[in-house]
């Protein structure tokens, strides 16, 4: 039996839909922006509490602190985030609003707090606490959408919520280039205390979403049946190996970008801005493909490209490192709206937030291992130039694009009804 939408849609009031809709964008808006602000301010950061000496021996003399250093607190964030598993299977409890609403609210407020950070592993902790409380909304924002989704409707909405996402993400880095000065970072990290008073309110509007049986047993915390665990092993495999693209191709841009190529913070605002036409035409592109190959093909297509671009971003100078940044985001639009539709579609009502989690946890984990090895790497190489990142980027990047083929065991999800 396929799910009902929630009770405001058999109400036929379209304009609640809308607004529904319209805050969850807000709120994956705002919880990109707030995870974004640790990755656009490293550069900063890095001068800040370390020493820059030159451009013309290490990493640690370019930036102010060594890649292993910089990749093992971006890794510590990322591991944090293992703590969505727990908050998210909440959901499947407490209610998917709630959860919702407690999380951003609480991951935004010690975000801000990150302002005060007088070292740089205050920094580290004070994002590694926010980092899983807005894991868990993000991902939640992405579970509510689909549950409040006709089958027709479901991956338009989550281009909608990538695109909030994104756009988040970019704002971060725009004000990122814009406050400039010793303390720039301090303000970008304040700025989070805005919407942690004004998304209380429009949340609101969001409806709980029902599921069809009120009888259905009740999720035990991070517990999937057994008839799933194999489903969601294959998922979180797939999403281990993406984890381990994303985390050094978001978390290094700026350090390598400002730090290593010394493109001014104005100019990297610039190519962030513009990549967003980028971002959006992947995203539309994802739509259109996720509709006719399947959400399964998309999802290689989208981990191939986003693999290929990043380590083209680490190969060369200013032109290949911001044509390899702007294809990149593009490659990750292209992916996102089918990955999240494939990893909640194939899942029923009442596992579906648990599973989730355990998704977020295979990338964290991914990520993790990411950027730990490129740090490592770049350490190991030595030297800094315009391909100093290019082997960690190889190293890091390729070695698990075989686990794609993996994709072929998942059942396709295009035009299913929820369960």
């Amino acid at each position: 039996m396929a799910s009902r939408l929630p009770e405001l849609v058999g109400q036929s009031t379209s304009q609640r839909l809308t607004r529904t809709v319209v805050v969850l964008f807000v709120a994956a808006l705002v919880a990109g922006f707030a995870q974004f602000g640790a990755v656009a301010s490293l550069n900063d950061v890095a001068r800040h509490f370390g020493h820059v000496v030159d451009t013309s021996h290490s990493l640690k003399n370019a930036v102010g602190l060594s890649g292993s250093i910089l990749g093992f607190g971006m890794a510590v964030l990322r591991l944090a985030s293992l703590g969505a598993l727990p908050l998210t299977s909440l959901a499947d409890r407490w209610g998917r609003l709630r959860v919702l609403r407690d999380t951003i609210i609480v991951g935004l407020l010690v975000t801000a707090m990150a302002a005060l950070s007088p070292s740089y592993w205050f920094f580290v902790v004070s994002f590694a606490i926010a980092r899983p409380l807005l894991s868990a909304a993000s991902t939640l924002v992405q579970v509510i959408t689909v549950e409040i989704s006709s089958t027709a409707r479901r991956v338009h909405r989550l281009v909608v919520m990538a695109a909030g996402a994104g756009i988040g993400a970019g704002l971060s880095a725009v004000l990122h280039g814009v406050i400039r000065g010793p303390n720039s970072f301090r303000w970008l990290f304040a700025v989070a205390v805005v919407p942690a008073l004004i998304i209380p309110r429009l949340l609101r509007a969001v409806p709980e979403p029902r599921h069809h049986s009120a009888d259905s047993p009740m999720a035990k915390l991070g517990s999937i049946p057994a008839h799933l665990r194999g489903r969601l092993a294959i998922v979180a495999i797939i999403a281990f190996a993406v984890g381990m693209i994303t985390g050094p191709a978001n978390g290094f841009a700026f350090v390598y970008g400002e730090g290593v190529l010394r493109i001014s913070p104005h100019t990297v605002a610039g190519v962030v801005v513009l990549s967003a036409l980028s971002g959006l035409g992947g995203l539309l592109l994802g739509r259109r493909l996720a509709h006719t190959i399947g959400r399964r093909g998309t999802v290689a297509i989208g981990a191939l490209t986003l693999a290929v671009t990043s380590t083209y971003a680490y190969s060369g100078g200013r032109t290949s490192f911001i044509l390899g940044y702007f294809v990149g985001v593009g490659a990750a639009g292209l992916l996102a709206p089918a990955a999240s539709a494939l990893s909640t579609e194939i899942f029923p009502h009442t596992f579906r937030a648990t599973s989730a989690g355990w998704v977020v946890v295979a990338g964290v984990l991914g990520a993790t291992a990411g950027l730990s090895i490129f740090g490592l790497v770049g350490d190991a190489v030595g030297g800094v130039g315009t391909s100093s990142l290019r082997d960690p980027a190889l190293i890091t990047f390729l070695p698990l694009l075989p686990t794609l083929l993996l994709l072929k065991r998942l059942p396709e999800s295009r035009g299913v009804e929820l369960v």
